[in-house]
């Protein structure tokens, strides 16, 4: 290994279980969607978390409700087991006591997505000093406001009260629990299977393991975790405050990794968008899932990119559209109301303007005139169209797809092209001309006089 070489991310910890709960409807999300699929920064929120998760457990558990297809192939490749009624969040991590395995087991909730690996893996040396039998995360919220309260401090949690049924001096306590609790996975089997339900709501509450883990002699135990990480997500204006703070973190690692950004808050990314060094990003750029951009790109603005390739040295915008499938070649050019779809262009290519190239190749070289449309879709099928290199388009042709255009061609302005021209040939697509002196003013006359 080079000395230079980074140093190889910690590998996760043997034995250990993380039990995801993601059954939640999310009523106040008003949607059909199950709230753990809503996105952040174009992925849904369930996977946000399993990223975290991936780093620091051997082993994910996503316990699911009934009939939620799109969120079980959403946490794949991990199990599901399925929480057939809705009785509490214990009676959630119970369904997957089957797989917990002998380790420390972490519940986790997926409505709070944005733990990072750095918390998970505080939560677990906590749990691994000595004397502590249970572990949670807690945060000091700015407003602790609907929080529930963790009394006793830090180093000896003593019980956790719900805002609701707090005393005026146990809500100015300003430790709140956010939810997480670790432990041994024998006792944590044993202590969910003892929860209660004789409260208001009839339901089973995984704090409740707090209290049972006492009644045992064990030491309860909180790590502090950032209150912008621990934020639960349960309205569609939560989403949105999750969504501006991943916007933030992703600006900054972009910025730190080699991208200049003029004015980076008007820069939307994806979780997996990928860039080399000195990209530049002009204000006003939006990237959706599956970019990768290569090394000294120029991104100009209000250009929109998703499921896409650029190659190092490329200029795209400003007002360009790069939809999924496009790979714009080294150096190429695409320009400002450019449309590319499905399409891989060449080393050197330049579409500046007012084009559509869709479901094409292109290659090396080749100029694509204003106005040029690549005619993919016959109301049945896609077609492809293949122009060589060193190709000349001439402005407002019209490329009838299935076609192609050999090396060294030329389409003359205005053309409609439905067969193929061979290499170095010169293509006329278009009527002719015919011009009537006089025309204009007697049909004019004409008009008028009706």
């Amino acid at each position: 290994m080079s000395k230079d070489a980074p140093p190889a991310p910690p590998a996760p910890v043997p034995g250990t279980t993380a039990v995801v709960l993601a059954a939640g409807m999310g009523t106040r999300m008003k949607s059909a969607l199950p709230k753990a699929l809503h996105p952040i920064a174009g992925r849904p929120m369930l996977r946000h978390l399993l990223a975290a998760c991936e780093a620091v457990f051997e082993r994910i558990v996503v316990v699911v409700g009934p009939e939620m297809p799109a969120l079980e192939r959403a946490a794949a490749p991990h199990p599901c087991v399925v929480q057939r009624e809705r009785l509490g969040t214990a009676h959630a991590a119970l369904q997957a006591v089957g797989l917990f395995g002998a380790g420390d087991v972490a519940v986790l909730y997926a409505d709070n997505p944005l733990m990072s690996e750095a918390t998970l893996r505080g939560l677990l040396a906590r749990r691994a000093e000595a004397g502590v039998g249970l572990a949670l995360v807690a945060m000091r919220p700015a407003v602790p406001g609907r929080y529930g309260r963790v009394l006793g401090g830090e180093d000896e949690v003593l019980r956790i009260v719900e805002a609701k049924d707090a005393t005026p001096d146990e809500l100015a306590v300003g430790l709140c629990n956010a939810g997480v609790l670790c432990g041994p996975g024998a006792d944590m089997a044993r202590w969910l299977a003892a929860v209660r339900n004789d409260n208001a709501a009839g339901e089973y509450y995984l704090t409740d393991l707090v209290a049972l883990a006492r009644q045992d002699g064990r030491r309860v135990a909180a790590v502090v975790g950032p209150e912008e990480e621990l934020r639960g997500i349960n309205s569609r204006a939560e989403l949105a405050e999750a969504e501006a703070t991943v916007q933030h973190r992703l600006r900054r690692a972009a910025m730190d990794g080699g991208v200049t950004m003029t004015a980076p808050e008007t820069v939307f990314l994806c979780a997996d968008t990928r860039f080399g060094t000195d990209v530049s990003v002009a204000p006003n750029v939006v990237f959706g899932p599956g970019v990768s951009v290569e090394s000294n790109v120029e991104i100009r603005a209000f250009s929109h990119l998703e499921g896409c390739t650029v190659r190092a040295g490329a200029v795209i915008g400003p007002f360009a559209r790069l939809r999924p499938g496009a790979d714009v070649g080294e150096e190429a050019h695409v320009g400002n109301f450019v449309e590319v779809k499905a399409a891989k262009l060449g080393r050197g290519v330049k579409a500046n303007h007012l084009s559509y190239i869709g479901d094409a190749e292109v290659g090396a070289r080749t100029n694509v005139g204003a106005g040029t449309i690549t005619c993919n879709y016959d109301g049945f099928a896609k077609h492809r169209t293949v122009i060589g290199a060193d190709v000349f388009v001439g402005s407002d042709s019209i490329l009838v797809a299935p076609v192609s255009i050999g090396d060294g061609a030329m389409v003359t302005a205005g053309s409609v092209i439905t067969e193929d021209v061979p290499a170095d040939a010169m293509a006329f697509g278009r009527a002719r001309q015919e011009t009537r002196a006089g025309r204009a003013a007697s049909f004019r006359a004409s008009r008028k006089k009706k």
